[in-house]
């Protein structure tokens, strides 16, 4: 069964990842932003516009990176909750649908990160685990649900049909 604790380890490798990823993208806005205020940068005619095209980076990756921070600030403030088969799926839920019981596979309903997938080991088991956001169609098809309730999401061109099996 997981628990409360499986999920802070959970939230805790997200805010790992997030981590790395902001500072990649600190270092790479930094790079961007030196690129653009180079001597080497200035234009030498009109149609050189390597000092602008830096600019636009350096932008860009100011922008994700203040994504991270907040991501992280998301994951920080979040307050853990344990669901069961009588509670309805809704923010920090783990669910698993049944067409995913064989492979250990389970959705993490969270503020941010979506797409972020990880393994969370409990007792001797991995637990494959996907996070989405509550803006996404699997989210939207879970969210006021319950165990045991069916669900029908179109994922792209296909429309997935299952029922919830687990909700954590």
């Amino acid at each position: 069964m997981i628990n409360k604790r499986d999920k802070e380890a959970l939230v805790e490798m997200i805010i790992a990842q997030l981590t790395s990823e902001l500072t990649q993208a600190i270092k790479a806005a930094n790079v961007a932003h030196a690129d653009a205020v180079d001597d080497q940068s200035v234009a030498e005619t009109q149609y050189d516009t390597l000092a602008i095209e830096a600019g636009y980076l350096a932008e860009g990756q100011s922008k994700r990176a203040l994504e991270f921070q907040q991501a992280i600030a998301a994951y920080e403030d979040l307050s853990l909750s344990d669901f069961n088969e009588n509670t309805q799926v809704d923010l920090t839920s783990l669910v698993q649908l049944s067409a995913d019981v064989n492979d250990n596979h389970y959705f993490f309903i969270a503020p941010a990160a979506g797409g972020f997938r990880c393994q969370l080991k409990q007792n001797q088991i991995f637990l494959n685990i996907t996070v989405i956001t509550p803006s996404s169609p699997m989210a939207l098809a879970l969210i006021g649900k319950q165990q045991d309730d069916d669900i029908e999401v179109m994922l792209g061109n296909n429309k997935l049909t299952d029922y919830i099996a687990k909700v954590y």
